[in-house]
This record gives structure tokens, sequence and C-alpha cells, in this order.
């Protein structure tokens, strides 16, 4: 006689679940993975959005779903970039979190650099753009346009061109990139939004709270959880901020020190790792892949729109803005800091490294689309430009830190296996045995 059915936990973050155990879930939580979907769905959106079926393409992306009554009609290209993006900053949140308080950015001469990275890496881009737009046909309210670095997309090409690089090159990365987009949506909040909700912004942070009161407490059900997380996304959305501040935010509530007392070997993983192991396999196998098929879907019209495109200081700004300005920036301001400072570089990392990072940096996309649009407004013609420039930029610094990053690939592949052949199995290298 088979068994009755077991009634469902009241946990939907309880220890054996199917995100927890399942093979789906074990093989999305890989990086290579998250980043190979993501590069599969832009690609996808790109040919499709230059291909005669163009129209089908648009109309899906602007097609409009959600609860009017809660001024949530979004279309599904908001949904993804608003909505499901949250998922991804919230993974990002408690990674980050978990770095400021037990990792290497706990130091603070360290976690220093790549703060002062994001700055440089905005200031400086802003000023190519401001150079190539001084004349009488530019268009200065666009300067904020290659400031912003794509986080998910950054991240995903890391992930895939890196089987040897440091790990510290990735933390450095990903606070460099959350910084840069917390600073991206504070210059949308006061120079590109017309209005400013701050009434919703106060009323968010009540749901904040409350997550936050209940996750220091170790309680992880998700019936409670999850309804405040996103009463907390649907708050800040109202407010006219970017949503995907709520999944930062409530990342960084989670504790990250194991429970217990003296966090001794038998307390267990602490929540925030908990919580990202669980949430991962949702923001790589389909939050981000989603956000980067909606996101990445730019219409070049053919060699003669993209030649004309360029022609415009808009589109060229931004284009030397991404690739040489965030480099410029980026590797500038680290520099600076560490030699006239007490700030340190991570000893894994060596200058090549940081400027093959600062060249993926130049990834713009989802952030520098919006402010685009936001300077210029959706369907002009200069809006087209903006799109191309940040197209092009975005795929030419790609694939200029796929070539600078790969090269450094290759040069710590060799250290390690020079490495493992110097040692034995006991992990004591040949020469000390003779």
């Amino acid at each position: 006689m088979a068994a009755p059915p077991r009634s469902p936990s009241p946990r939907l973050f309880s220890r054996g679940s199917f995100l927890e155990h399942s093979r789906v879930a074990e093989i999305l939580r890989a990086e290579t993975t998250g980043g190979m979907l993501l590069i599969v769905g832009a690609l996808v959106a790109i040919v499709w959005a230059n291909t005669p079926w163009v129209d089908a393409y648009e109309d899906l992306r602007e097609l409009t779903v959600g609860p009017s009554a809660l001024h949530l009609d979004l279309s599904l290209g908001t949904w993804a970039a608003d909505g499901l993006l949250a998922i991804f900053f919230f993974v990002v949140g408690l990674e980050l979190k978990r770095e400021f308080v037990a990792g290497d950015l706990r130091e603070p001469r360290r976690a220093a650099l790549p703060v002062a990275a994001a700055l440089g890496g905005m200031v400086a881009p802003a000023l190519f753009f401001v150079v190539w737009n001084l004349g009488p046909d530019g268009a200065l309210k666009g300067w904020a346009i290659p400031t912003a670095t794509d986080i998910a997309f950054a991240v995903a090409i890391l992930a895939v061109i890196s089987t040897h690089l440091p790990s510290g090159l990735r933390t450095f990365l990903l606070t460099l990139a959350v910084v840069d987009d917390l600073l991206a949506i504070t210059i949308i909040a006061i120079f590109y939004t017309d209005q400013l909700k701050l009434s919703f912004l106060a009323l968010a942070l009540l749901p904040i709270i409350a997550f936050g009161a209940l996750v220091q407490k170790r309680i992880r059900s998700g019936w409670l959880l999850v309804p405040l997380a996103l009463l907390a996304w649907v708050l800040v959305h109202e407010s006219g901020v970017h949503a995907t501040v709520a999944g930062v935010l409530l990342g960084f509530t989670v504790p990250v020190l194991r429970s217990g007392a003296a966090g001794g070997p038998d307390a267990g993983p602490g929540l925030a790792e908990h919580l990202e192991h669980l949430v991962r396999p949702i923001s790589a196998g389909v939050a981000v892949p989603v956000f980067a098929f909606f996101a990445a879907g730019v219409t070049v019209g053919g060699l003669s729109g993209l030649l004309d495109s360029l022609r415009d200081p808009v589109a060229l700004g931004i284009v030397s803005g991404l690739v040489v300005g965030k480099t410029v920036g980026i590797a500038g301001s680290t520099w600076l800091l560490s030699t006239f400072t007490r700030a340190d570089l991570d000893d894994e990392l060596s200058w090549l490294d940081v400027i093959g990072m600062a060249l993926l940096a130049g990834i713009g996309f989802t952030v520098s689309l919006l402010i685009g649009d936001l300077a210029f407004g959706s369907g002009s013609a200069r809006d087209d430009h903006v799109k191309v420039g940040v197209l092009v930029g975005s795929v030419v610094a790609a694939l200029l830190a796929t070539i600078v990053l790969r090269l450094r690939n290759q040069v710590y592949r060799r250290l390690y296996d020079a490495e493992a052949a110097d040692s034995d199995n006991d992990g004591v290298p040949d020469v000390f045995e003779h």
C-alpha cells in the first residue's frame, strides 16, 4: 500500500526542498551555466530584433500584464528588468554581505578600492561623453548614459571565461558593479525622475525592517519572508526608484555569521549562505536569462543604420565612455588610491587583472538604455542612436575584456599546473623532500 502523501512543509526554504537538493538546481547553481543561458538569451534577442520579424519581438516585449489598480500593469520587458532582476540583486546583496562581514572586504583598506573604482568608473565616462557633445549638435543631457555597468552581463561573462582567475577578481567586480548601480539609480532619481515619491520609499522601509527582524532571528519560513519581500519591491517600485534596490537592501539584512553563541563547528552555515544556495538557481536559470532576452533586443538597422548611428556624437560619446572611460576611470582611481593611501589591492590580483575587469565593467546595457530612454524619449531618432551606441560599446568592451582575461586565465592556469606538478598528494613541494 502506498504511503500517504506528505503534507507540505510550512517552510518554502526548508532543508530537503527541491531548490536545495535537485539535480537541476545543482546544474543551475554553477555560474558557467547561468552565464551561458544569459548569453544565449541575449544572442536570440539581438538576432530576432534584426530580422523581418522584429515587430513580433517588440510586441512581446511591450505586452502589458499585471493589476492596473496597483500601478503594476507593466510590460514584460519592465517586469524582467525591474522584477526578475531584483532576484539577482538579492543574491548579489547576500554575497556582498558575506564578503563585507566575513570575507576580504571586511578590511576597510581593501573595501575602499572597489568603491573608489566605481566612482572613477562613473566620472571618467561622463567626461568622455561631455567632450564629444560640447558642440552645437551635441546633447549633454545624456551625460550619464555610459556611467552604468550591467552587473548581470559582466558577472556572467566573467563566469564563462574564467576557470583559474582569482576569486578576488569576481568580488572586486561585484562590489564595484553594485556601488555603480546604486550610484546610477541615485543619478536617475535626482536628474531623470520627474516625480520621486518619498512617502512610498519611507513605507518600503517597514517590510524591509520586518524582513530583517525575522532573518536576524533565523526564521526562514518562505510564507513569511516572500510576501514581505514582494511588498518591499512594490513600494520601492511605486516610489520611482529602480525596484532592484529592494533586492540589494533585503540581501543586506540577512545575517552572515553562523548561528550559536560562538559560531562553533556544529552551528551550520549562516542564513545568508543558505538563502544564497537556495535562490541562486532561480536567479541564474530564470531571472537573468529572461532579463537578457528582453534587454538585449536592439535593432541596429543593418550596416547603413549602424554607420549612421555612429556618426552621431551621442553614440560616439557612449562608445568611448564605455570602452575607454570605464577602463581609465576604474584602473586609474584604483591605482591612485592604492599608491597614495593605505588602501591595498588584493594580494591575488595584478594590475593586468584590474584592467581586464575595468574593461568588463564597460558593459552598460540595461541601466544605460534606461537612462538613454529617459534623456531622449523612447522612439526618437536619437534614442535609436543611443541604443546602437550602448550595444556597440558593450560588445567591444566585452570582447576586449575577454581577450585580456583569457590571457590572464592562461597565466594562472600554468601557475596552478606548475604548483600541482611540484607537489605530492600530501601537498608538500618535492623540493622539500630531497
